[in-house]
């Protein structure tokens, strides 16, 4: 990486497990003091003990982003106490496949409840943070990093609202990139494929039998994968905003 992150602070969503926790560790490593979001406060208590026996800071943050106003304390309480935001890292989500003839309408509702809303939620609350970040030291340059899928950029028969709200991620991230690109506040979607995480044991079970035996074809990344690009793009020089990242295994073919 060519640019530190010391001196500023990030704040990761979704850090309990899988890309949340190996990004929360990979931006302590590169310097950032990072503050843990999700709901399992137990997780993220062992993960701010493993980061700063690593000689990093952490901060934890109890949230549940499908509440707004929780989600706006919870920003406005990181920025109190570590003094500013610099980088954002979207990234709670759920992933709830399955045909839409016997969907039950609260998976629906929760997809677009965490995926989009609870996204927007915390986005909305940390642009006033992240654009004041961007026009002060050590870097002048903030980040929001949105965690998008494959299925943002590609429909599939049984994943129909997973797929709306990841194009709406992507959608949402463009228009901010454009409004914010002069304010030197960059805006990104990483867009995993098929990751070794916990979303697939969030399936109903014979969809999730299914999932597994499609997914179990290919060598799958790990969090660890996405967290590396993460952090490329989070330290990137001022100069440069890398966009959007497609991040898939070798031998996925979708």
């Amino acid at each position: 990486m060519t640019d530190s992150l010391d001196g500023t602070v990030a704040l990761v969503t979704g850090a309990s497990s899988g890309i949340g926790e190996a990004t929360a560790v990979a931006l302590a490593a590169a310097g950032a003091t990072v503050a843990v979001s999700a709901r399992r406060k137990d997780r993220l208590d062992d993960l701010a003990d493993r980061i700063a026996s690593g000689g990093g800071q952490a901060l934890v943050v109890e949230l549940d982003v499908t509440d707004a106003d929780a989600a706006k304390a919870a920003v406005e309480h990181v920025a109190s106490e570590l003094g500013r935001i610099d980088t954002l890292v979207n990234n709670a989500g759920v992933m709830l496949l399955g045909p839409a003839a016997d969907a039950p309408w609260d998976e629906w509702q929760r997809m677009v409840d965490l995926n989009l809303t609870g996204l927007l939620s915390v986005a909305h609350a940390a642009l006033p943070h992240l654009v004041k970040a961007a026009d002060d030291a050590p870097r002048r340059v903030a980040d929001m990093v949105n965690i998008s899928s494959v299925a943002g950029r590609v429909a599939r028969s049984g994943s129909g609202v997973y797929n709306a709200t990841k194009f709406a991620v992507g959608a949402f991230s463009e228009s901010l990139r454009q409004e914010f690109a002069r304010s030197h506040l960059r805006v990104s979607i990483i867009e995993p494929g098929a990751v070794e995480t916990e979303l697939t044991t969030h399936l109903r079970d014979g969809v999730r039998q299914q999932t597994t035996e499609r997914l179990g074809r290919v060598e799958r990344l790990v969090s660890e994968d996405i967290a590396d690009a993460i952090a490329y793009v989070v330290t990137r020089p001022r100069r440069l905003a890398i966009n959007e990242v497609l991040i898939r295994p070798t031998e996925q073919d979708w």
